[in-house]
């Protein structure tokens, strides 16, 4: 058995529960948990807590939420906790010098990227926008950058040709915690060895705003159905129809052929799919959605469907 150890856990949406949940169910003791402040959210528009939030409040642990560790107030509260580590997890503020330094072990991280490739806000878009075939989770030492730190353990995720970022989100929040747990059981123990990130192998993974999901039809059709994979289920890909009608893609599939027309433009419309020119290649649609409806599989939508060939989609 590793000797157990003290966490202050800090997260906040359902990738960071995910490693919460397996913290809870480990030997380790954790003594308080930090979240964003709750935020409105839903159609509503009604305050809503976090994931972790309601988690520990399930688990009736103490949440505590400031809207900046800047404070001393709060560096001072953070400090009586008298922690062995820290484990942030899409926590979604910075941590100065003396939060980083407060526990016995410092501050660890969960990456769902194979650093140094793409660290900030959005690794798993960022690899299936470029195409990789496998990521992964860091677990790393923090520091005053941004997923700067020494690499104390690393687990590889392979990318399937179908993934989309819903799918890997919730395999990499799946290994984020195993690898959690593989990681603080060695590190207990005295096992782990930090390694230094390659400075010459960084990407970066900057946040994701729901513009970056249009779709420019003068790209490939491979480059396109990695954003619709990528951008689903947030913020989903989209385009336009001539009269300024947002539609939403849910499912694309490159086609190899030759486009034969304006980047944009239908070039059919049927229960296969809706094939449409882009800068290479044609991009058959499987699953869209129109604005106040659901989203619909390209079949059942055809019939009543607003595209026809010969339309140009994109901006008006």
């Amino acid at each position: 058995m590793s000797p157990s150890l003290r966490i202050v856990f800090a997260g906040t949406p359902e990738f960071a529960a995910c490693a919460l949940r397996a913290l809870l169910e480990s030997e380790h003791e954790v003594l308080a948990v930090y979240t964003q402040p709750d935020r409105p959210a839903g159609r509503g528009r009604k305050t809503q807590p976090s994931p972790v939030k309601r988690l520990a409040m399930e688990h009736a642990l103490e949440v505590r939420q400031p809207a900046t560790l800047r404070e001393a107030a709060v560096q001072r509260d953070f400090a009586s906790l008298h922690a062995d580590l820290m484990v942030v997890a899409a926590y979604g503020l910075l941590l100065p010098s003396a939060i980083l330094t407060a526990p016995r072990l410092g501050c660890v991280n969960i990456h769902a990227s194979l650093l140094p490739r793409w660290r900030g806000a959005a690794p798993i878009q960022y690899a299936l926008l470029a195409g990789d075939t496998e990521t992964g989770i860091t677990i790393f030492q923090m520091d005053r950058g941004l997923d700067t730190g020494d690499i104390l353990y690393r687990a590889v995720c392979p990318i399937g040709p179908g993934d989309t970022g819903g799918i890997l989100h919730d395999r990499l929040a799946a290994l984020g915690a195993e690898t959690l747990l593989a990681s603080l059981a060695a590190l207990a123990r005295g096992e782990l060895r930090p390694q230094p990130q390659d400075s010459e192998a960084v990407t970066y993974a900057p946040k994701i705003s729901k513009d970056d999901a249009r779709l420019n039809w003068t790209s490939t059709a491979v480059e396109l159905e990695r954003r619709v994979r990528a951008f689903n289920p947030w913020p989903v890909a989209f385009s336009e129809l001539p009269d300024g009608t947002r539609v939403r893609i849910w499912r694309a599939r490159a086609l190899g052929e030759d486009a034969g027309g304006v980047p944009g433009s239908v070039l059919a419309a049927g229960r296969d799919g809706i094939d449409v020119a882009t800068g290479a290649g044609r991009l058959r649609i499987l699953e869209l959605q129109l604005p106040g409806a659901r989203p619909l599989p390209v079949a059942a939508f055809v019939n009543a469907s607003p595209i026809v060939p010969g339309m140009v989609l994109g901006a008006p």
